[in-house]
Parts: C-alpha cells; sequence; structure tokens
C-alpha cells in the first residue's frame, strides 16, 4: 500500500475577507440592491481559508469558504456526501456564479462507501433539437463562422441545462435529506449577501464589456454600472427565491414549470439594451428542457500500478483521456526514473491521449467511442513507439489506429507530417467540490457554465447566468469529427472528476476546473501522488505545465523557473501560459488515510485560494 508523506496543516490568508457564516439577515434598503448587486459591506472580519484540513467524519473541499461551510454544516447535522455536495454545488452557484450555476450543467462521480461500487452522473448540456447540423455556428451573410467572441454572448450558445436534473437524480438515488432543505442555506446566502473578494471583482471587470449589453446582466453584476468594489456586499436575492421555489416545486419548476418557459423567452430573445446581439438568437424550445435527463453509468476504470482509477466516461474525454495517458506511462518505470524524465515522459503521453482524443471521443449516445482500445495496454505499447523518452517529438503527433493494433512498433513512415492543432474553445471557469462522509461514500463532482460567465445572459427576474457549452462542440462542421454538433447531442468535455481505490477504498478524490487543462491538471496530480510519492497538498500546490498536442507546452511561471532549465535540453518549446492569472487547473481533492483518517486539501493559492474543512479536526 502507497504511505504517503505527511505535512504540516496550511493555513492561507484571504485575499479578501469572507464572512465565516452566513450573514444575518436584514432589509435592503436601495432598490438597486433589491434586485440584485452590491452595497456597502459591514466592517469586514478576518478570516482565513484553509488550505489544508486533517481529521475524521468527513470532510469537504471547494474553492470557497462559504460553500464548504454549507456542505460541511450538513455532514455535522448527519447527512451524507451526497446531501453535502448538492449544498456546496447551489452555494457556489451564489458565490462563484460565472463558474457554475443552475443555468449549466457537470459530472458527478460517486463512490459507495458501504458497497464500493462507484457510479457516475452525466449532467452535461445538450444541443436543441433544432439545431441544424452543418449550418449551426455559420454567419448565413458569409459563410463562414461567427467569430467566437461574439458567439460566447448569444442565445446561440446556450445548451439544455443538466446541474438541475443532476442534483434530483443523485438525491433521488442517494441522498438523505430533501432538495428544499439542501438549497436552503444558499438561498440565506444570496438574499443576506457575501464579501466580494478580489477574484469575483477582476471576472465581473473582465466581463464588464459583455455584461453590460445584456439588461438583466447589467442590473444584477453591473449596478449603477459599476463593477463591485472588494469588501462591498454582493446579494442576489432572485437566485434566492428562485431556489425557494426549486425546494418547493423540484425540477418540474426548471423543466416544465415557469422557470422553463422564462429560460426559453431568454434564449429566444435575449434582453439585450440597444438593438441586438450580433449573433441570432438561439433554438432551445420547451421540449428540450422536458425532455432532458441525465445519464447514469459505471465509470471509465483503468488499473493503474495496483490501484483502480475511475473516472467520466464519454461525453466528457476527461476518463478516457487521463486514463490513456496513464496506461502509457504505465509502461514506463517512473519511480526510478529522474524527475525531469518523468516531467519529460507525462508531457509526451499527455500528447499522444490529446491526438487521439480530438480524433475518436465525443457523446456516446452519438458516436462509438473506443475506449476499450484507448486502454488497452497494447494499444499504450503501440502508442509510445510514436514518442520518444530521450528527446520531445514534434507536435502536433498523429492519432494512433485503434481499429488495428498488436503493441509493436511499425517502422517509421517517409510521408509528409499531416496533424494539426485542434480547435480547443473550452474555457477554464469550472469549479469542482469533493466530499466524503463518516460512512466512506465520496463524490467528486465537476460543474461549469463554461466561459466565465458562461452565455452572459441572467435569466431576468431568476438570477442566475445561462450556460454557453454548445461552443464546445467544432464550429466547423466535419463528417469524420466526434464532437460535431448534432440535435439532443453533448458537447464533448474535458472534465474529469476522479476517485481512485485500493482494494475498493479510497486512496484519493480530486478533479479540476481549467478546461481542456482539465485533463493535464488530474494527470500530472495523479502521477505526482501515485509515481512520486507526494502529498496530495503537496501535488496541488506544485506549479503546472500543459501539453495538450500542441507545437508549444504552456506552463506557469513558478513551472518554468523549475523545469525550463531541464525540460529543454529534451526539445520542449516553452512558454509562460495566456490563461487568467497565469494559472493552470484550481484543483480540490481528499486523502484517505488509515483509520478514517481524511486530508482535504484545496488551492493554497490559486483564485485566491481554496477552503478545505473537515468534520472533526485532530
Amino acid at each position: 500500500m502507497r504511505i504517503p508523506r505527511r505535512a504540516p496543516l496550511v493555513l492561507v490568508p484571504a485575499l479578501a475577507a469572507l464572512c465565516l457564516a452566513p450573514l444575518a439577515p436584514q432589509a435592503v434598503a436601495d432598490p438597486a440592491v433589491a434586485s440584485g448587486g452590491s452595497a456597502p459591506a459591514p466592517e469586514p472580519r478576518a478570516v482565513t481559508r484553509l488550505a489544508t484540513d486533517e481529521g475524521t467524519g468527513g470532510a469537504v473541499t471547494s474553492v470557497d469558504p462559504e460553500a464548504t461551510r454549507i456542505g460541511l454544516k450538513v455532514l455535522e447535522q448527519g447527512g451524507n456526501a451526497v446531501d453535502a455536495a448538492v449544498a456546496t454545488a447551489a452555494a457556489l452557484g451564489v458565490t462563484e456564479p460565472f463558474s457554475a450555476g443552475i443555468g449549466g450543467g457537470g459530472y458527478l462521480v460517486r463512490l459507495d462507501g458501504r458497497t464500493g461500487k462507484v457510479l457516475t452522473i452525466d449532467g452535461r448540456e445538450t444541443a436543441p433539437l433544432r439545431s441544424p447540423k452543418r449550418t449551426m455556428f455559420l454567419d448565413p451573410a458569409t459563410g463562414d463562422p461567427y467569430p467566437f467572441d461574439e458567439l460566447v454572448t448569444s442565445g446561440l450558445s446556450v445548451g439544455t441545462p443538466g446541474t438541475v436534473a443532476t442534483w434530483e437524480e443523485a438525491l433521488d438515488r442517494w441522498g438523505s435529506r430533501s432538495l428544499r432543505s439542501l438549497l436552503r442555506p444558499a438561498a440565506e446566502l444570496a438574499r443576506d449577501g457575501f464579501e466580494v473578494d478580489q477574484t469575483f471583482a477582476d471576472q465581473v471587470e473582465a466581463n464588464a464589456e459583455r455584461f453590460a449589453q445584456v439588461r438583466s446582466t447589467a442590473a444584477l453584476f453591473l449596478p449603477d454600472g459599476e463593477v463591485p468594489a472588494v469588501g462591498s456586499t454582493f446579494r442576489n436575492p432572485g437566485l434566492g427565491k428562485t431556489y425557494d421555489k426549486l425546494g418547493r416545486q423540484g425540477g418540474k419548476l426548471f423543466y416544465r414549470g415557469s422557470v422553463a418557459r422564462n429560460i426559453v423567452r431568454t434564449v429566444k430573445a435575449p434582453p439585450v439594451l440597444e438593438g441586438d446581439l450580433p449573433v441570432p438568437p438561439g433554438h432551445l424550445r420547451g421540449k428540450d428542457l422536458k425532455t432532458y435527463d441525465v445519464r447514469v453509468r459505471k465509470p471509465l476504470t483503468l488499473d493503474y500500478r495496483g490501484f483502480k482509477v475511475h473516472g467520466m466516461g464519454s461525453s466528457s474525454s476527461g476518463g478516457s483521456t487521463v486514463g490513456q495517458a496513464l496506461a502509457i506511462l504505465e509502461r514506463l518505470p517512473l519511480s526510478s526514473w529522474t524527475d525531469d524524465r518523468v516531467q519529460h515522459a507525462v508531457l509526451e503521453a499527455g500528447a499522444l491521449a490529446f491526438a487521439d482524443r480530438n480524433a475518436y471521443v465525443g457523446d456516446r449516445d452519438f458516436v462509438k467511442v473506443p475506449d476499450e482500445a484507448l486502454l488497452d495496454k497494447e494499444y499504450a505499447d503501440e502508442r509510445l513507439c510514436a514518442v520518444s523518452m530521450a528527446q520531445a517529438t514534434p507536435k502536433p503527433l498523429e492519432p494512433g489506429d485503434v481499429s488495428r493494433y498488436d503493441g509493436r512498433c511499425e517502422p517509421a513512415g517517409e510521408g509528409e507530417r499531416t496533424a494539426v492543432e485542434a480547435e480547443d474553445h473550452e474555457n477554464t471557469e469550472t469549479t469542482h467540490l469533493v466530499v466524503a462522509d463518516r460512512w466512506g461514500t465520496v463524490v467528486s463532482y465537476t460543474l461549469t457554465i463554461e466561459q466565465t460567465g458562461g452565455s452572459g445572459i441572467v435569466v431576468p427576474g431568476r438570477g442566475f447566468l445561462l450556460n454557453n457549452e454548445l461552443t464546445d462542440f467544432s464550429l466547423t462542421w466535419k463528417r469524420r469529427d466526434p464532437n460535431r454538433v448534432e440535435p439532443g447531442k453533448r458537447p464533448r468535455s474535458s472534465m474529469a472528476p476522479t476517485i481512485v481505490t485500493e482494494k475498493g477504498k479510497p486512496l484519493v478524490a480530486l478533479g479540476s476546473p481549467g478546461g481542456s487543462t482539465i485533463i493535464t491538471t488530474v494527470l500530472g496530480l495523479l502521477v505526482d501522488f501515485i509515481d512520486r510519492g507526494e502529498t496530495l497538498e503537496d501535488a496541488i500546490a506544485a506549479p503546472r505545465a500543459t501539453q495538450r498536442n500542441t507545437v508549444w507546452v504552456e506552463a506557469e511561471p513558478a513551472w518554468l523557473e523549475t523545469w525550463s532549465g531541464d525540460l529543454e535540453p529534451f526539445g520542449h518549446l516553452l512558454r509562460e501560459t495566456t490563461l487568467p492569472g497565469g494559472e493552470i487547473g484550481a484543483a480540490t481533492g481528499i486523502e484517505f488515510l488509515r483509520g478514517k483518517q481524511l486530508v482535504a486539501v484545496a488551492e493554497p493559492v490559486r483564485r485566491g485560494g481554496g477552503d478545505a474543512r473537515v468534520v472533526e479536526r485532530d
């Protein structure tokens, strides 16, 4: 059994003070605040975020202290991991509205503490049933795809949301509390308000121009035309009321009732302040919401060095791409290699897996995804022939042939390289949470609205942003493209909520936001944890790089400072990432030790630091 090193708890000062508990209810006098927005905050209270906490009785870890505390209270009051995951996710919809919310979707992986059985819920958004196949994203005036920056802020980018259906399915199957009771704390948080931190303010600032185009969005997030000030109190009474009604009426309100009608009306006629948005309205209709359903499936599971790695199958590519890269790396004796050789191997394995992901992975209800081949040991041996462990291979790499392989290296061909870098429109804003309860059940859950701020369109009076997930489809239609748009199809995702077990017991559960960099982040965490023997907190805190079968390896500044001297001799082309804040991912996870001990871990610095809590601290 792997026995990792222990490290001390890490206390991280918040970049901006956040309340330790929801504020007491108070009257709202300012008419602008009554419909949402910010107001002068009370005297700030000094708080800290816990990047790492250790103990027993259950744990919650997320990017936000308010959400973590709400989920933890559910566990303390006897709720289970699914109950706490729903409550935490609902709170993130309040405090992280630009990353997640009921206007979006996600993927949930659950390990049953009693049986060791793992199941997943695919709550990914779907393309409307009236979606045109070949011309969905084409400007009829030019025949060319709409500019991406115009497409994201439009009804055309909105897929049928799946988050509410995910919550209901999870609670119906495994929950011990009602949806109403689990939404109540988040509803109170929305009404009472929370203190605006630097990340929240920066995200509004970065989206201010497009938010200002939409009446409902501007009213909520740009009161008086200004970005909410750091330290002010942000309230969203519209979302609080929506949560209250959703708790009473359940998913039928969202998928068949008044909220469904509000969503359809907003997609068909976005409430813009002047004129029209550059992109036409969307194709979402009432039937899309009425017929939406989640997919409950077995996980995609890989045996890796004596452990089982459980991840999401398609429509997410997270499980298959992380799994394939691990299958390739398992052919190599990483534990005996120097750190620079391990870094090189991870970059090359990631590139190989991304080449196959782009060629073969899409929504399994529409595409025959060759998961068995992608995770096959012989196929991994054959794919290794395409790269060298001594020198970086020029990128992008060609995909392998999943229809015929025998594990042997074929003679190198003399033909010209034809591989090109694949389109990548996935945005980095998503959120991830992990929960474990006293009975050993674990939930790893990634949810999103895609772009920072999703489509940029708030459903009037309801307080939540709609997603722009349809931009995760390929924007140009190709016959052999597994990610081409089709009616009712789920766009390919990179979300990779993951649970690793040993003999049916959890060893570690983790995940991250970050668009397609989710895959390389999760891959790197698993290699650091399993192969290099790092603790989970050290692995999460470490600097990151990402190789997604592109010419350049993109990296955080700290990674370049640490590794560029060692990696450049291998021939890698390295450059600093252009991702927001120069950061890759924002992981959370729980490490499971002997004797029911838990170590809950969040980012110490990225996105201002996350928050991790255990029920009973040692």
